[in-house]
């Protein structure tokens, strides 16, 4: 199930996010990794530095894009202007496949520039699966939304969260960035089993799979992406491979970024568990 047509049915691997902290190092020692991973909207730009690293990384790495602004959610229109800069973007990098956040976030043109939670209902999904099949048409790449960690639930909620995530990928007919720091995080903070939601979504829909670090507090967990990643979410990914099959891996390491090559042992610590199935298999 690695490849799929949700990520266009290519094998990526194990990846790390293109941070700046980071440029010097990939550009002058040009280390082997299987793939990076942008956030869309930092490279959405008709010019400058950021095209010009950018287009050094093409030269060498395979790039997926990852944004953080199109709120699927929102009760507001696509943003077109943002679709046709996000075009341009495609194009350039040929990323197979594209992701973005199961969120809402803009109202009336006005942006938050936060990944808020939605309630889970039938005319939430219906409206998400629209949007994100609309995005997809007009981009002509596939995508696959990802499931946010949360804070707060709505009461209308009509379904767990993770047979929302199901009832929207299965609307719209995309695929899962299943991010199981999201998971482990939202877990916590709203009382429910993580493996029950691994069990029950569409494994064979999923494209790609987050795994990162965050903050734990007595009462909550935040989703900083300033640690390692901890060993119940490396348990959880461990599972979740086990239904989905070897996935592109992407560590998200946002806040307080160490060195490139410690990060770089981080993410490849995901190989010891994609592995796994496939030993098992044989």
């Amino acid at each position: 199930m690695p490849a799929n047509r949700f990520n266009a049915f290519t094998d990526y691997g194990v990846g790390i996010g293109l941070r700046i902290p980071h440029y010097q190092h990939i550009l002058r020692k040009k280390p082997v990794v299987d793939w990076f991973e942008i956030i869309s909207e930092n490279f959405m730009v008709d010019g400058g530095r950021p095209l010009e690293i950018l287009d050094q990384i093409l030269e060498q790495y395979r790039v997926v894009q990852h944004g953080v602004s199109m709120y699927f959610g929102s009760s507001d229109r696509l943003n077109r202007e943002h679709l046709k800069k996000l075009k341009r973007l495609v194009r350039r990098t040929k990323t197979p496949w594209l992701s973005d956040h199961l969120c809402w976030g803009s109202v009336d043109g006005r942006y938050t520039h936060d990944l808020l939670p939605m309630p889970y209902t039938f005319a939430a999904a219906k409206v998400a699966a629209r949007k994100i099949r609309e995005a997809r048409d007009f981009l002509e790449v596939p995508i696959a939304v990802e499931n946010v960690s949360s804070y707060a639930e709505f009461h209308v909620s009509e379904m767990t969260e993770w047979e929302f995530l199901t009832e929207v990928v299965e609307r719209a007919d995309c695929g899962i960035l299943l991010d199981v720091n999201n998971i482990h995080v939202s877990a916590f903070n709203h009382g429910f089993d993580p493996y029950q939601y691994l069990n029950h979504i569409p494994a064979e829909r999923v494209a790609q799979i987050h795994i990162a670090g965050h903050s734990q507090y007595r009462k909550y967990i935040l989703d900083t992406h300033d640690h390692a990643v901890i060993e119940p979410v490396w348990q959880l990914y461990a599972h979740a491979v086990r239904r989905t099959g070897q996935t592109a891996t992407l560590l998200e390491w946002d806040a307080h970024i160490p060195s490139f090559d410690e990060v770089h042992r981080e993410a490849l610590k995901a190989n010891q568990f994609i592995q796994r199935p496939q030993a098992a298999a044989a």
